[in-house]
């Protein structure tokens, strides 16, 4: 930040914004650095790292923390559900309407005030699940 409080724009910035909004994958920060690297040869990882965090912290991107694994971003910033496939790792967005309604029971409930909520769905993806009708046909 600038002696006013504003963040300044930077080529890395941008170009590691635009990486992250050409894909619906969900990519982790090492892949966003391979990706960069291809048109920015010399940056480091940590400013792909620091660069990530900037973005996070002014709302221009999501980071989805899944425990012990790696974080994931995410390049659309609006409110959205997510489906994490156990199988392979992905992460994808669902179409569904963000559901409001909760945070007002949850405040009623529990004499909180909430500014918004995360929900996400795990479970076996459409690819995950064709595979395995495929390896038990291919037993039989």
């Amino acid at each position: 930040m600038n002696s006013k409080g504003f963040i300044r724009k930077t080529k890395q910035r941008e170009l590691i914004l635009s990486v992250l909004r050409s894909t619906k994958s969900h990519p982790t920060a090492d892949w966003i650095y391979q990706e960069v690297r291809k048109e920015m040869p010399n940056i480091s990882l940590g400013t792909v790292y620091r660069n990530l965090k900037t973005l996070t912290e002014m709302g221009e991107i999501l980071e989805l923390s899944y425990g012990s694994t790696y974080s994931r971003f995410d390049g659309n910033s609006e409110y959205h559900y997510h489906f994490v496939c156990e199988q392979c790792g992905r992460v994808y967005d669902l179409g569904l309407p963000v559901n409001d309604v909760i945070n007002g029971q949850i405040a009623e409930e529990y004499g909180v005030s909430v500014s918004r909520h995360r929900l996400e769905f795990y479970g076996t993806c459409k690819a995950c699940l064709a595979l395995s009708e495929e390896e038990l046909t291919a037993v039989k």
